[in-house]
């Protein structure tokens, strides 16, 4: 059963004049809104029928304070005085109203504001008449800046408000406030940016397009960005450009990544603290970090590197559970989900790593330097990485640095393994990397190397299911790669690897086994356009390869919601892991 939606939109009604038709609670309640925001209520409604009646309590304190103006109106009883929509507004309008309440219940004269507001185009909204009304009002929950609507679009306004009120009550305590400081170091950072340029670059518009708050996130919103060179000047374009977006990125990206309860945590001095660390332009972190005393660390502390697996908490391994249960600090990567971090005991003290783009070698030795500063300081430190550690996750890159430092294997360093998504995200999407009528090897490749270099790619191959890592954000790049030979290539007359056909089945798989799971389906030819139309949000990865689609039955041709036509489909949320719904008999039928 389709359902329209509606275009949800926040309005500044400061000045504005809200007409408010009817004398009940519900106008009192309307003009207590209109009064909420900034607004003038007028409140256009006939005496009351038995002389010493006044208006409902909550109302008549409002006109006798002057806050709410009465017209009385008689014939509001079933007719409606148009003139007022024209008359009783601000002069810089003409002396339009900015929109209108009905609350009285009085069909013929419901219909007759709505008619005369449509006509004038003014919004009206009507009491229990969704087919009258041309805006409705959301179930509002605020706390500082923070607004979050609940709207049902005229289904069920209590369910709405019992949703509303749900869903306030998952959100950690201070999160308003922390909206005003994010939003106020937001402001100052771009306005020190604006005093580097006398106009915006490319880059600049590209991604403060990208940072409205309607539109969800772009396919560039994790492009790659990389490191600071330190010497940008105005002949170097990409340098310069960068260098511009580089800090609102890393605030974006914050926002975007880090745990609920960790934004709602920073303070005033946080904030000063990071604008201070990120004091140089294009710098996300100083390029010089003093490497760790090596030798034996002092105390009884040791590190433990471990994967949290591709997001849901229940694919733990039980020593990973075991050790965030255990750890004295638990330093996590940004991608690694709520979900897990929730396991943490509010005891442990928790650190989020502030990679970024073109931060990320940098922020590895912030991380490296936190570690060993608190195992020698005798505590367990616990580094949380998303997946498996060895599986793209640097994570034989910080052994190699941890045991230059002195910690040793068994002793004050150990590694436990993870799920790695490359192999669970397909499984999430219903994909089989292996199957023995379509595939009969898995290749798990990265599509960007050391420092943002692309790296080789791989040949093509009937039977391969090819799992492509960290990719996305330049998919545009690794598609042209695949199909065809590369500069290098060409040049050296190196053109024995066999090419991927542009028809090969693929699918890209976000956040999988997380409760925002994306998965799209099509071919390579399609899959850099459905990424620039869908967008994207990591982690994600690109299955390719005719395994995509044993157990999926391919759509040639999807219908969007505006009715055009595409050639790929989208498959939204996940089927939560509910393993205690299974009884034993069930478990024991799946043997």
């Amino acid at each position: 059963m389709a359902h329209h939606t509606s275009l949800l939109t926040a309005i500044d009604c400061r000045g504005h004049v809200h007409l408010v038709v009817g004398a009940n609670p519900l106008a009192a309640a309307r003009c207590n809104q209109s009064l909420a925001v900034g607004a003038t209520p007028i409140l256009v409604a006939p005496e009351p029928l038995k002389k010493g009646d006044l208006l409902p309590a909550a109302l008549q304190v409002r006109v006798d304070s002057g806050e709410v103006r009465w017209v009385r109106d008689d014939e509001t009883a079933g007719q409606f005085n148009s003139t007022y929509l024209e008359t009783l507004g601000r002069d810089d309008v003409d002396g339009f109203v900015d929109a209108v309440f009905v609350t009285d219940h009085h069909p013929l004269l419901a219909e007759s504001v709505a008619a005369a507001c449509r006509r004038r185009r003014i919004p009206v909204n009507v009491v229990d008449r969704p087919d009258l009304c041309s805006f409705a009002l959301l179930s509002t929950h605020a706390e500082g800046p923070l607004q979050i609507g609940i709207t049902t679009n005229g289904s069920g306004c209590k369910l709405a408000a019992r949703i509303r009120r749900e869903v306030a009550a998952t959100l950690p305590t201070g999160l308003g406030e922390a909206c005003a400081r994010l939003g106020a170091l937001r402001r100052q950072i771009q306005e020190e940016d604006r005093r580097t340029a006398a106009t915006a670059t490319k880059a600049e518009i590209d991604f403060t397009l990208s940072e409205d708050d309607s539109y969800d996130q772009s396919a560039a919103f994790n492009q790659l960005v990389l490191p600071a060179s330190g010497n940008a000047t105005a002949d170097n374009t990409d340098d310069v450009e960068t260098a511009k977006t580089r800090r609102m990125r890393w605030l974006a990206q914050m926002c975007e990544y880090w745990p609920l309860k960790r934004l709602a945590s920073v303070t005033d001095d946080d904030v000063e603290a990071l604008l201070e660390a990120y004091a140089t332009q294009g710098t996300a972190f100083p390029q010089t970090v003093q490497a760790p005393d090596a030798g034996n660390p002092s105390g009884n502390g040791r590190i433990i590197l471990a994967g949290s697996g591709p997001g849901h908490p229940d694919l733990l391994t039980r020593a990973v559970h075991q050790a965030i249960l255990s750890a004295d600090v638990i330093l996590a990567d940004k991608l690694v989900p709520q979900g897990v971090l929730d396991l943490i005991p509010r005891r442990t003290e928790v650190a989020i790593a502030r990679k970024f783009p073109g931060n990320a070698d940098a922020a590895q030795e912030e991380l490296i330097e936190q570690a060993t500063a608190a195992a020698r300081a005798g505590k367990t430190v616990l580094r949380l990485k998303q997946g498996d550690p060895f599986v793209y996750g640097r994570g034989g890159e910080e052994v190699l640095r941890l045991r230059a430092a002195g910690f040793k294997d068994g002793q004050s360093l150990f590694v436990l393994p993870g799920v790695t998504s490359a192999l669970s995200g397909p499984l999430f999407a219903g994909i089989p990397p292996t199957h023995r009528d379509a595939a009969d090897q898995v290749l798990i490749c990265t599509g960007t190397g050391k420092k943002g270099k692309a790296p080789q790619p791989p040949g093509y191959r009937v039977s391969r299911t090819a799992v492509f890592l960290m990719a996305l954000h330049r998919i545009t790049g690794l598609l042209a790669e695949l199909t065809d030979f590369t500069a290098e290539e060409k040049e050296s007359n190196n053109t024995g690897r066999a090419l991927w056909p542009a028809s090969t089945p693929c699918a890209v798989i976000e956040r999988a086994s997380c409760p925002d799971q994306k998965v799209i389906r099509t071919t390579l030819e399609h899959v850099a356009a459905a990424i620039e139309q869908e967008g994207s949000r990591p982690p994600g990865l690109l299955v390719v390869g005719r395994a995509c689609d044993v157990l999926y039955t391919p759509v040639s041709v999807a219908a969007s919601s505006d009715g055009a036509s595409k050639p790929w489909s989208v498959e939204e949320g996940f089927a939560s892991l509910d393993l205690d719904s299974i009884s034993p008999a069930g478990l024991a039928s799946l043997a």
